[in-house]
């Protein structure tokens, strides 16, 4: 199988320059692509200068995350498509036990590989950690993480393992899958949109996998930091993107209103917090969706629904009660 490594960047010279040699020196088996998302920096001329072997697909605008890899994965030729961020560190040999599951594993559509921390590489990264799930109210989480929580590494999710999301800073998708999936949802922009594509997936029956004895380190936060108002903002409105999107619409009304109300609630805490700019993102995130309501509903009209899409009931009510901080005490593997 062909497979295409494809990074997307966006005003991101430094860490082309930090983590591109790795990739290069660690892919030998794969072609390097890198997408350039209309920057402003001289990424591009620092790529065709020192690096001509990687292909470079110049986007004409930025539309983010979704549309820049739509946009750049219509010019790249492979069975395999690897979405790369541009601010990870692989590893020798984290490309092989990866396409070892492809090969042996035809159901398998989508891997992502185990994700560690780069500043705390004993401990799990926040974007993907060992393989996302969603929980009834469809907050998503992670084996290796819920909310900020993150497990260190000791081993316990060295394993394949089918689960319902891979993270877009690191996810292997086979190229068919991808385009009659019609790519990233690009209301989307940012954030989410890798969820959203894993669950339309499922809905259509393929396999999303975990490959835990493939790792890479992720550094994580170098488009938007984690509590940046912006970040919350499109974590929460997209999150209501995928629940009436994906789910059947008797299900999908009952959980978006009780997800609007434990938002108001969340709102209500960032004030006491006096983080009054996340307050105003949530209220932001409401508004954009009642918007874009009839839009999003529309794209139901060719959709399958899983009748059990989630792993957990309430993420929200086992943490921040219970105190709930393993995956494994949340959900009996």
């Amino acid at each position: 199988m062909k497979v295409a490594v494809v990074i997307l960047n966006w005003n991101g010279k430094t860490l082309l320059e930090k983590f591109l040699p790795a990739v290069m020196a660690h892919s030998e088996n794969a072609s390097i692509h890198v997408v350039d998302n209309a920057s402003e920096d001289d990424s591009v001329q620092f790529l065709r200068e020192n690096y001509p072997s990687v292909q470079v697909i110049v986007n004409d605008t930025n539309g983010g995350f979704a549309k820049g890899y739509n946009d750049g994965l219509k010019h790249v030729d492979a069975d395999i498509f690897c979405l790369l961020n541009s601010d990870v560190e692989v590893t020798a040999n984290w490309l092989e036990p990866v396409m070892e599951v492809f090969k042996t594993r035809p159901e398998a559509a989508i891997v992502q590989p185990k994700i560690l921390d780069l500043k705390r590489p004993e401990y799990f990264e926040y974007a993907g950690a060992a393989g996302g799930f969603i929980d009834r109210l469809g907050y998503p989480f992670c084996r290796g993480r819920i909310f900020q929580a993150l497990e260190k590494d000791l081993g316990q999710y060295n394993d394949i393992k089918e689960v319902f999301w891979a993270t877009g800073a690191c996810m292997f998708i086979k190229s068919e899958v991808f385009r009659n999936l019609g790519g990233f949802d690009e209301d989307y922009f940012a954030h989410q949109e890798e969820i959203d594509l894993c669950w339309r997936a499922k809905n259509q029956g393929h396999q999303v996998l975990y490959v835990g004895h493939s790792h890479v380190f992720h550094l994580g936060g170098s488009t938007l930091k984690n509590m940046d108002p912006k970040k919350t903002y499109l974590n929460f409105r997209n999150s209501l993107y995928s629940i009436t999107k994906n789910l059947p619409g008797k299900v999908a009304f009952r959980i978006i209103f009780m997800r609007l109300l434990l938002d108001g609630i969340a709102g209500m805490r960032f004030v006491l917090q006096l983080k009054f700019g996340h307050c105003l993102a949530i209220l932001r995130a409401h508004l954009s969706f009642y918007s874009n309501f009839r839009k999003l509903y529309k794209k139901r009209e060719k959709a399958k629904f899983l009748l059990k899409y989630y792993s957990a009931t309430s993420i929200v009510w086992s943490h921040f009660v219970h105190q709930v901080k393993r995956f494994n005490i949340l959900v009996k593997d």
